[in-house]
């Protein structure tokens, strides 16, 4: 049984390799409960304003404008029942230089209503706004009907 799940474990970490590996902005369609079909290259999301400071992957970003850019790399350790493609790097880039990063939950369409409480940012547009009594910071984006979500703690 053990000899079997490490087998398991390391074809799978094969399979992400590869496509992380990948340098172009492909689609990969895997399967879980449903058909998820979301960009697994890198993939740029336009700009935002942060209207605070925040922590982002442990350490401060200062209130600014930011470029958003997904990573290929997804975030460890996996979440259990999660697709590894799902959760992922962003980066927070002022010119050519990275200020910060933050894991990135990206959401299909055809998922959205399930999990959103209000209507989504229109196709090629972002949502910056406070949850929990200003505790927090979400960053939501839609490109091409793809939704990416950032939450950052105030700080």
């Amino acid at each position: 049984m053990y000899r079997q799940n490490l087998a398991v474990l390391i074809a799978a970490c094969a399979a992400i390799g590869v496509m992380a590996a990948s340098p172009s902005v492909g689609f990969a369609e895997q399967t879980a409960p449903g058909t998820v079909n979301v960009p697994t290259g890198e993939v740029g999301l336009g700009s935002v304003e942060l209207p605070r400071r925040v922590m982002a992957d442990g350490r401060a970003l200062a209130a600014g404008t930011y470029d958003l850019r997904v990573t290929a790399d997804s975030a460890d350790p996996d979440a259990p029942g999660q697709l590894a493609v799902l959760e992922r790097w962003v980066e927070f880039r002022q010119g050519d230089e990275v200020k910060g990063r933050e894991v990135v939950s990206i959401v299909p369409q055809s998922e959205i209503d399930s999990i959103a409480k209000s209507a989504p940012p229109g196709s090629g547009t972002s949502r910056v706004e406070m949850l929990k009594e200003n505790e927090y910071l979400r960053v939501w984006v839609n490109q091409n009907n793809t939704h990416y979500f950032i939450h950052l703690v105030a700080g």
